[in-house]
């Protein structure tokens, strides 16, 4: 039996939380691209978006999650990628408080719930990915 590691994919300790946080957000970011995409027409009314505003975010969403595919499919994940998307995602989920909390938008109950709980995603999945990278560059 062999219990060398494998130097091509070997990954150093806390690359699991990291990988595992960029592929889970990959997968709720390209789920939530879909429903923009796919709803527009219908959830502009009840959240009090504006209708134009669902097809870019959409494609924007399909972009990021193939992005965060990307870099969770190396077999080492490069710092500054990972780095990148943890602040994408600080970034986005402060841009959607910040529209909570300055009524920019004529936001529904509904609304103001769907963008809340939108920010809580994204930065809680900041948070497990600098985690991750904190922990990946402290044993690398």
């Amino acid at each position: 039996m062999n219990t060398a590691p494998d130097t091509a994919t070997d990954t150093a300790p806390g690359s699991d939380l990291l990988r595992g946080s960029l592929r889970a957000d990959a997968w709720g970011t390209a789920v939530f691209g879909v429903v923009m995409l796919a709803g527009g027409g219908w959830l502009s009314g009840p959240l009090g978006l504006p209708a134009g505003w669902f097809t870019p975010i959409g494609i924007a969403m399909l972009g990021g999650a193939a992005a965060l595919g990307l870099i969770a499919g190396y077999p080492r994940i490069p710092p500054r990628p990972a780095a990148l998307a943890v602040a994408g995602n600080g970034v986005s989920g402060a841009a959607m408080l910040l529209l909570v909390a300055t009524g920019a938008l004529p936001l529904t109950g509904l609304g103001v719930a769907f963008v809340l709980v939108g920010a809580a995603w994204v930065t809680g999945f900041a948070a497990l990915q600098l985690t991750g990278l904190r922990r990946s560059r402290a044993r690398a």
